[in-house]
């Protein structure tokens, strides 16, 4: 591991929103590598931009990681509290001459710019300020603050062998001088970032490759520093499914926002893990079997498309599959969001007859109101299935059920099954009427298991109610 002890992984969202699709998959991934090679995992919050972050989205930052269960070792650890670090390090690259204060106006760079532009050349800073041998540098001007600029090598490549891309060369003719400090003494990310994962001793730094482009510069100012490099890994970008890249203002992409509709972690991230790295032809798989293969190889070049009914279909697997006590519990918070409130031990019994049919926790929820709830029957369904000739076996059969004293599974059927030989129906003639009356739908599991978890009473004024 080169100038590494171990393995040290970060994810470091800026809290201007909550945490979203992507950088939750960024996050998945570094956690595994650092968890696989028993390594550490490092929260930092990157809240320099002081005019949009808030605590709010901090909030929701955690939560979604523990909601996740993607514990972190070290943190959160915030930006804003390291200020007097970066303006130490700030100074002692200005007293080595590695960065110096720039006094250009916005209207100067403007004017600078669109001179460029009319020259047909790139829109680069031309380091008016940055001081070289036999340079005689302007007087400051009265009244300007000056923002600092990181000297930027000008000559030769900066090349690294990305984890994801592999080999990746950019010239230092292509990058300027940037900012590393502003008028106000906050530093930028491209600065901020070097020096937290050198003094936090990250090893590894996955993240999206829209980053691809800073990765140069933050190069350059780890290796002025004298500081380890760490490896890269830039991710493809997810798509939606409408082919458009996932992001904060296009679509609900807030992690939070699938927890509140009924996914399960699990689910998330089992298919979060598959947007962009496979293990041979496995699509279903636990944290622990991603810790054990996740090695940093089988990581796509390619961008990931988000695909709703897929996700689907991974968390309905964990939805069968969890242990029945959890999962009423989440349904009675899914309840509870509803204004209805109810226990687990009311829920808990009835989870295993729907469960199967349900892609989330939501959707067991919506089938499960109908014991708690009223429920209105639409006009098409009444119309189509509880006609005048069905209605003299729905009396019949509500007597009947009125005479059951042990109201078991097993007696109803047997009600059912009397009523259908004196009336001369087959089972979907009444069974169907039955169902939209007491259960607002014309489909269920099979009609006496749906009516065993009915109170008595329930079924006996939903049966009368027309």
């Amino acid at each position: 591991m080169s100038s590494f002890d171990k393995i040290r992984t970060r994810i470091a969202p800026s809290p201007t929103g909550f945490l979203h699709l992507g950088t939750a998959r960024t996050a998945l991934y570094s956690w595994a590598y650092a968890r696989h090679h028993g390594g550490e995992f490092v929260l930092r919050i990157e809240d320099t931009d002081v005019a949009r972050s808030t605590q709010d989205s901090v909030d929701q930052i955690i939560a979604a990681m523990n909601w996740l269960g993607l514990n972190y070792d070290e943190g959160p650890i915030y930006q804003m509290q390291r200020l007097d670090r970066y303006q130490a390090v700030i100074d002692q690259l200005i007293a080595q001459g590695k960065a110096y204060r720039c006094y250009a106006t916005p209207e100067e760079l403007t004017e600078m710019r669109e001179a460029q532009k009319a020259r047909g050349e790139k829109t680069l800073y031309d380091r008016r300020w940055r001081p070289e041998p036999g340079k005689v540098l302007p007087t400051p001007p009265e009244g300007v603050k000056p923002v600092v600029r990181f000297a930027n090598p000008i000559e030769g490549d900066v090349t690294w062998d990305d984890v994801v891309k592999g080999p990746i060369t950019i010239n230092n003719r292509e990058i300027d001088d940037l900012i590393i400090a502003r008028t106000d003494g906050v530093p930028t990310y491209n600065f901020a970032v070097v020096v937290d994962d050198w003094d936090m001793r990250i090893s590894h730094v996955f993240r999206g490759d829209e980053h691809v482009n800073n990765t140069p510069w933050q190069i350059n100012i780890f290796n002025a520093l004298g500081a380890p490099l760490p490896s890269f890994g830039h991710l493809p970008i997810i798509l939606g499914d409408d082919g458009l890249k996932l992001s904060k203002r296009r679509g609900a992409v807030s992690v939070m926002d699938y927890a509140a509709n009924g996914y399960l972690p699990e689910g998330m991230l089992n298919y979060l893990a598959r947007l962009g790295w496979s293990h041979g032809d496995d699509e279903l798989f636990s944290a622990e079997q991603m810790i054990s293969w996740f090695d940093g190889t089988h990581l796509s070049k390619s961008p990931a498309q988000w695909d709703p009914a897929k996700l689907d279909w991974v968390n309905g697997h964990y939805v069968k599959q969890i242990e029945e006590g959890r999962l009423a519990a989440l349904v009675v918070e899914q309840l509870a969001a509803k204004g209805i409130a109810v226990t687990a031990a009311q829920v808990q019994p009835k989870v295993g007859l729907f469960k199967d049919r349900c892609a989330t926790v939501a959707a067991l929820a919506e089938w499960l109101l109908m014991y708690f709830a009223p429920v209105t029957p639409s006009s098409d369904e009444l119309a189509a299935h509880v006609t005048d000739a069905v209605r003299p076996a729905l009396a019949a059969l509500a007597e009947r059920l009125a005479g059951v004293t042990d109201w078991t599974k097993a007696n109803i059927q047997q009600a059912l099954k009397e009523t259908l030989t004196a009336a001369g129906l087959k089972m979907p003639q009444l069974a169907v009427p039955v169902r939209v009356l007491v259960c607002g739908r014309a489909q269920t599991p099979s009609l006496d298991a749906v009516l065993e978890h009915f109170e008595q009473k329930k079924v006996l004024e939903r049966l009368q109610s027309l």
